[in-house]
């Protein structure tokens, strides 16, 4: 109990710390002082007179909505006295393994930098900066030469990094299972079962009412529809982000997506924050870096191809540019198991002094980052809102999808989980595949690190994207990548190679997200 109380006492002082640097406590701090003028604030009820006020201003609901916030991105539990690295991944080798592929990611990118004999960074002369400037909009008409250019590192290099992962405090001895030897992912963490699945994705039950599922027994689906348009559109009015978390669960009304995301993420636009990324857009407009080729490369070779994104080529752009130089970003790497890179200023090699972040924000785009942007182009048409939008998605949930960590959102968790379903739950099929060298795994992983964009329809997508902010977690992909094998189990026993297997599950675009996911947790025989 004691022990409840210490941690709790913990969570509070860091969280309060966090938001004293915020807009938000300036506000409270303002109103606060300004309230002391009103007649009916008494000296000797003050603090209780306050919090009244703040009630009735609506700023109370502001600062839960902040609270809230800050706890749906707090690290795990740990113990008061772990070291910081703790925070950030408690497994050492986990952590060792993060090290040495950040290595590799570096030195690619340093190759790549000597053999084109391009600066890491540069300003851009005056003229450059006006013609950038003027075609800030139409980013997409430019073609430069990016044939040298090569992306840092794809999924696949990923994979096979996470397939070599191991414990090596793990004997891994004769008295194991056979069934653990199966998967590529040979790595010993704890995943949720079905019966576990289900309990966590309640609301995603038989019984209960979805957006994303065109007929039901009990309720008729407009009535359903009608009467979900409606409460959410009280969920909006109370300007509560718990609440629009717990309904999203049961999907978001196309109309009303934009405002409750925005609500859950806990954005709205201050003139600030507007500012802040004009800021940024000046920071592109001066400075040329050597990710901004990378991540033309990336828009060029993944959104500009693809029937859905191909014409928010500009908006990508703008986002992805932007977030680059963005260093508030380097605060997620608090609980990532990830460090940002760094550089030195030429000529000043090993001394850290001279070390900085490259790039700004820590992260180095790889073959396919542009598809995160991509679907929330559909929901956001003002620059800022959608960049913020972004920003926030990616320290809550897309880092995860490419570092290495024991978190149960991590993606070594997303492979195991992925796995340990198919071989529990369809072992012919897992060991068909397997035998003819075909491992679902390597079929799958692509789809898991871009969370589906680029694989589902867009309407599918964002009812998936749904569930993510509503459960706060990611390991819904998992459970959707398995459904998606079982879906086509009938198909991939057929197969007689990688080729056909893959052949088989090249195309997701027709899949209803929700059927496919009930269908899995809630209608298998387990």
């Amino acid at each position: 109990m004691l022990q409840e109380e210490s941690d709790l006492s913990l969570i509070i002082a860091q969280i309060v710390q966090k938001l004293k640097g915020s807009n938000l406590y300036a506000q409270l701090e303002r109103q606060a002082w300004a309230s002391l003028q009103r007649p009916e604030i008494k000296l000797e009820s003050l603090k209780e007179d306050i919090k009244e006020f703040f009630k009735i201003s609506g700023l109370e609901k502001k600062l839960q909505n902040a609270v809230y916030s800050e706890l749906s991105v707090f690290p795990l539990p740990s113990h008061p006295a772990a070291p910081p690295e703790h925070l950030k991944e408690p497994l050492v080798y986990m952590r060792k393994a993060q090290g040495s592929w950040e290595k590799r990611i570096l030195k690619s990118l340093n190759s790549m930098c000597t053999e084109l004999s391009i600066p890491l960074a540069r300003k851009r002369p005056v003229g450059e900066q006006k013609e950038l400037l003027n075609k800030w909009n139409e980013m997409g008409t430019d073609e430069p030469d990016l044939s040298l250019f090569r992306p840092v590192y794809a999924p696949k290099d990923f994979l096979e990094v996470l397939i070599n992962l191991r414990n090596p405090n793990y004997e891994n001895g004769d008295s194991l299972s056979f069934r653990t030897h199966l998967g590529l992912i040979q790595v010993p963490l704890k995943v949720k079962d079905i019966p576990e699945l289900k309990e966590f994705f309640v609301e995603l039950g038989l019984t209960t009412g979805q957006l994303g599922i065109d007929d039901s027994t009990q309720v008729p689906p407009e009535l359903f529809e009608n009467e979900h348009v409606r409460i959410g559109q009280k969920v909006l009015t109370e300007q509560d982000s718990a609440a629009a978390q717990q309904y999203v669960r049961q999907g978001s009304p196309t109309a009303l997506r934009a405002e409750l995301w925005a609500l859950i993420l806990n954005i709205s636009s201050h003139p600030e924050d507007i500012l802040y990324y004009e800021q940024l857009k000046t920071n592109v407009i001066q400075h040329d870096l050597l990710v901004d080729s990378l991540i033309y490369k990336d828009v060029k070779l993944t959104a500009s191809n693809d029937d859905y994104y191909f014409v928010f080529e500009d908006y990508l752009y703008q986002v992805l540019l932007c977030f680059s130089r963005d260093t508030s970003v380097l605060s997620h790497f608090a609980y990532n198991s990830a460090s940002p890179p760094k550089s030195y200023i030429r000529g000043k090699l090993g001394l850290e002094e001279y070390a900085v972040f490259y790039p700004p924000n820590g992260v180095i785009p790889f073959h396919g980052f542009s598809m995160y942007v991509a679907p929330l182009c559909f929901l956001y048409h003002e620059p800022s809102k959608l960049y913020q939008i972004f920003r926030e998605m990616y320290v809550r949930f897309f880092f995860r999808l490419h570092s290495i960590s024991s978190h149960p959102s991590g993606i070594v968790s997303l492979c195991l989980l992925f796995e340990t379903l198919l071989q529990t739950y369809l072992p012919q099929l897992f060991y068909h595949l397997r035998e003819i060298g075909a491992q679902p795994l390597r079929i799958s992983f692509k789809w898991m690190v871009r969370a589906f964009s680029g694989y589902l329809a867009t309407d599918q997508l964002l009812l998936l994207w749904d569930r993510i902010l509503g459960y706060n977690s990611l390991e819904i992909l998992a459970v959707l990548a398995a459904a998606v094998f079982a879906f086509r189990a009938v198909n991939l026993m057929e197969v007689t190679s990688l080729a056909a297997a893959e052949a088989v599950l090249a195309d997701l675009s027709t899949l209803k997200v929700m059927p496919l996911l009930q269908i899995f947790l809630f209608a298998t025989v387990t």
